[in-house]
C-alpha cells in the first residue's frame, strides 16, 4: 500500500475530469484503474489517497502515471491574477493531474468519443475491452486491459458496430490497422515537435484538430495543446470575448483547460450559467 499526502492529488476530481475513461468508482467504495495491463485500486483515507499496488509498481509506473514529479500548484499559480473567472477554476479544480496516458488507448479512445457523453464512451470501451481485451483478474474480481491494435486490426467492423461505435467503428479499425502495420509508429512519434506529432495524428482517419489535440494532451504529456469542446467553447465565449488566452500559457494552457472543464460542468458554476444539457460530450466532433 502506498500512501500520496498531496493536496494536487484527489482521485474522484481525477476520475471526473474527462481524461481518462477507465478510472471508475467501485460499488464497495474507493476507485480502480485499469491502465498498463493492470488494475489499481485507490481510496480516500484520513492519512491521504492510498493506493493499492507495492512500492516498486508505484516506482515503476504509477509515480509517472500519476505525473507526481510535476507541481500543480505552481501551474496553478500561473493563473492571471485580473483573471477571475480561471482563477476560481483553478481553485475549483485544485487536485485534478494530468495523467501520462498509453497513447494508442487515447487514440482509440478519443476517435469513439466524438459526438457521445462521457457515460456512452466509458460503455463503449468497455464493450471493446471486454470483448477484445485480455482478461485481469483483480481482488476476486475480473476486469479487461485494453486491446492491443494487433487485436483489433484482425477484427472486421462488424465487431466495434457491436460495441456501439456506430459510424466511429470504420475509424478505429483503420486506426488499429494503420498502427497494426507499422505505418503509424505511436512510439516513435513521441520524439516529434508539437507541429509534427499533431500532422502525424491528423493521418489518421476520423481524426480532426480534437481529437489529435486531446490524444496529444493526455497520451503524449504536451500540455500547451488546448482541446476545445462544447464546454470550452462555451467558456471561451461567455467569459473570454471568443478566444482563451493561451499565449499567456504557453507551457501549460492544456493543463488549466482541464481545471476550465471540470468547472464548466460543476454545479457551482451552472448555478451562474448553466449548461444547455448535461449530456452534452466531453467532445466535440
Amino acid at each position: 500500500m502506498i500512501i500520496i499526502q498531496n493536496p494536487d492529488f484527489n482521485i474522484q476530481k481525477i476520475a471526473e475530469s474527462g481524461q481518462c475513461f477507465r478510472l471508475k468508482p467501485m460499488p464497495s467504495g474507493g476507485y480502480a484503474l485499469v491502465a498498463h495491463g493492470r488494475v489499481l485500486r485507490l481510496n480516500d483515507t484520513p492519512e491521504g489517497s492510498a493506493l493499492d499496488c507495492t512500492e516498486a509498481e508505484f516506482d515503476a509506473i504509477w509515480r509517472d502515471y500519476f505525473d507526481l514529479a510535476s507541481d500543480y500548484a505552481s501551474i496553478r499559480a500561473q493563473a492571471d491574477p485580473e483573471d477571475a473567472f480561471l482563477r476560481r477554476a483553478c481553485d475549483y479544480g485544485a487536485g485534478i493531474r494530468m495523467l501520462r496516458q498509453e497513447p494508442w488507448e487515447m487514440l482509440i479512445s478519443f476517435i469513439i468519443s466524438q459526438r457521445k457523453n462521457i457515460p456512452a464512451i466509458q460503455y463503449c470501451i468497455e464493450a471493446l475491452c471486454s470483448r477484445y481485451g485480455e482478461p485481469i483478474e483483480s481482488g476476486g474480481e475480473r476486469f479487461y486491459a485494453f486491446p492491443s491494435a494487433q487485436k483489433l486490426a484482425a477484427l472486421d467492423e462488424a465487431h466495434f458496430l457491436a460495441c456501439s461505435l456506430g459510424y466511429r467503428a470504420k475509424y478505429v479499425l483503420a486506426a488499429a490497422r494503420m498502427v497494426a502495420s507499422g505505418g503509424l509508429d505511436l512510439a516513435a512519434i513521441a520524439a516529434c515537435s508539437d507541429e509534427a506529432l499533431y500532422s502525424a495524428l491528423l493521418a489518421v482517419p476520423g481524426v480532426g484538430e480534437k481529437v489529435a489535440n486531446c490524444v496529444m494532451l493526455f497520451g503524449y504529456h504536451r500540455l500547451a495543446r488546448f482541446p476545445r469542446d462544447v464546454w470550452i467553447n462555451r467558456i471561451e465565449a461567455g467569459e473570454y470575448g471568443g478566444a482563451f488566452p493561451t499565449g499567456r500559457y504557453p507551457d501549460t494552457a492544456g493543463a488549466l483547460q482541464q481545471y476550465i472543464f471540470y468547472y464548466a460542468r460543476s454545479a457551482e458554476y451552472s448555478s451562474q450559467s448553466a449548461p444547455k444539457s448535461a449530456d452534452e460530450s466531453r467532445i466535440l466532433p
